[in-house]
């Protein structure tokens, strides 16, 4: 792992909200904004700017945790900012601090956590499973 970033620095990742992010379940939709899992999703890729410049060719990243706020809702068409902010290591724990805006209105914040293993390492965990 490369050990290239500080406290307190920053990424930053849009996204429109389309179509086919509401929240649903098989049922049907439930709500016709941005769900869950997809902020979800989005947060944890936000979190993974980091990650793709501190693993080696031999490393990837694997997610650990994800914690997420509602704000405010997000329509479809709407632009998501999410911005990242690192907040270091903890037991070789990446953790990263999220805030997702539509313009200046928050819309959700969380934290997400992701760890750097050797490529080898992951694959003999997944194949106990």
């Amino acid at each position: 792992m490369i050990l290239k970033f500080s406290k307190g620095d920053t990424k930053t990742h849009l996204y429109q909200v389309r179509p086919q992010d509401t929240a649903r379940f098989e049922a049907g939709e439930v709500h016709s904004v941005c769900s869950t899992f997809v902020l979800a999703r989005e947060m944890e890729w936000a979190g993974r700017l980091f990650v793709l410049e501190m693993k080696e060719a031999e490393e990837e990243g694997i997610g650990t945790r994800i914690e997420l706020k509602h704000r405010s809702p997000a329509a479809v068409g709407t632009t998501l900012r999410f911005e990242a902010e690192y907040q270091g290591l903890e037991k070789e724990e990446i953790l990263v601090q999220i805030r997702v805006f539509a313009e200046n209105r928050l819309v959700a914040e969380g934290l997400t956590g992701q760890r750097i293993m050797p490529k080898e390492k992951i694959k003999e965990l997944f194949s106990k499973i």
